[in-house]
């Protein structure tokens, strides 16, 4: 077999080989995207579900989301960390199969207690997979166009918000919560062996290391980036978490409508997926500082929107076209993190499930207040520009860095917005 050697990025590189076709690794990649997706946001969906099976209340029941979420926390680090000098084939399949055996543990959980457990363990693999297979896609394509591989990698979970939400919602009204989970564990390992037939084999550079990854941790501009995916998309959780119950509680429709303005809330984000990342990979931090202000203004109409099933349909929708940001802080975080590239790009999802967690407690503690379901567009709203903020001083640093530095860049298509 004739093997190229493809430099993908300082920290290592890949050795690709010439057969191997992109559209295939890219899909193949994308469905692990979906399965995680579907755990991820249809757990939102789920929660009135479970949370009456396992016999405990709705804030209570959120906390099951906050395990996974510091599950992706501690696992993405770590496991990047420790899997330095592994070829990242290797390691994407082997995420994928331990994703697959702890959403299948979570579909047999008996209390909430091992609920808990099962989540957590389920979130391990998630950011450590997200940060793999955004560094693969990239490799596989011109530096002009990584925000788009990397947001066909993340096609996978914004369609899922589409398709693979709604499902297990119906599901888990149909025939019991517990088949949401049995489904993602069935995509997992589709994911696992699609992986394992279509992606590149690679090899690490003889540098790459463990102490090589820490050094990401050093990088000011690695530790803003996260700052501003972890507040500022806490909004979106923050909303999303508790969207059932409010299209119930306050819009006042059937359970049967809740999966289709799930499905819409997908749709902007695949929207956004497919068409923010063109104007990303010309101007990456203007269009991140642009997507924080649009979801600040669609946080705060929530409060009104929620009030009829088609305004808070449509605000839903653009809601979800702010969740492109994640792309954008992705492609963002390899152009910083300098040599440690895998720690960098796994710290993403980790400073998502950062907002994950805070998101849901900041709107549960606000619900149980007494404010409300529709107060936790408000509490969106304050995140946002909390994020936004970030966004300022990190752009601030960026200019300024750039100006002592005579204006040259390593990026020079990204000179308005890059600097280490």
């Amino acid at each position: 077999m004739i093997l190229v050697a493809h430099s993908c990025f300082p920290a290592r590189t890949c050795v690709i080989e010439r057969n191997s076709h992109p559209a295939l690794v890219h899909f193949a990649l994308s469905i692990g995207g979906f399965a995680i997706g579907t755990t991820e946001f249809a757990t939102m969906s789920l929660l009135r579900y479970f949370a009456h099976d396992l016999r405990i209340d709705e804030p209570t029941a959120g906390h099951v989301i906050s395990a996974y979420a510091l599950g992706v926390v501690v696992g993405a680090p770590i496991i990047a960390v420790l899997s330095a000098r592994l070829p990242r084939r290797t390691l994407l399949v082997g995420l994928m199969t331990l994703f697959a055996l702890a959403n299948g543990l979570s579909a047999l959980a008996p209390t909430y207690e091992w609920m808990l457990a099962f989540r957590f363990l389920s979130g391990l693999p998630h950011g450590a997979y997200f940060g793999i297979a955004a560094l693969v896609a990239a490799s596989l394509v011109p530096p002009e166009k990584r925000t788009q591989a990397v947001g066909r990698v993340l096609l996978g979970l914004t369609v899922a918000t589409i398709i693979g939400v709604p499902l297990a919602n119906w599901l888990g009204q149909a025939v019991g919560w517990r088949w949401g989970f049995a489904v993602v564990m069935v995509l997992a390992l589709s994911c696992a062996v699609m992986v394992g037939i279509f992606a590149p084999a690679d090899r690490p550079a003889a540098t790459a290391s463990p102490l090589r990854e820490l050094g990401a941790l050093r990088s000011l501009q690695v530790w803003l980036t996260l700052g501003i995916g972890a507040i500022g998309f806490g909004g979106l959780f923050a909303v999303y978490t508790y969207l059932g119950s409010t299209l119930i509680d306050v819009t006042h429709v059937s359970p049967k409508v809740v999966p289709l303005v799930l499905a819409a809330f997908g749709v902007g984000m695949t929207l956004g997926n497919l068409l923010v990342p063109r104007y990303a990979d010309r101007a990456l931090m203007p269009t991140a500082g642009y997507l924080l202000v649009w979801s600040a203004v669609i946080l705060a109409l929530y409060t009104v929107a929620a009030h009829s099933l088609w305004s808070i349909t449509l605000d839903v929708m653009a809601l979800g076209f702010g969740g492109a940001l994640a792309t954008v802080l992705q492609t963002r975080l390899m152009d910083v993190a300098g040599e440690a590239q895998s720690l960098a790009a796994a710290l993403n999802h980790s400073a998502f499930n950062v907002a994950n967690a805070i998101g849901p407690w900041l709107g549960g503690m606000a619900i149980a207040a007494g404010y409300g379901w529709t107060s936790t567009g408000w509490v969106g709203f304050g995140l946002a520009l909390c994020g936004l903020i970030v966004w300022g001083i990190s752009r601030g640093l960026s200019d300024e860095a750039r100006v002592k530095a005579g204006g040259h860049d390593r990026h020079p298509r990204l000179a308005d917005d890059t600097s280490h």
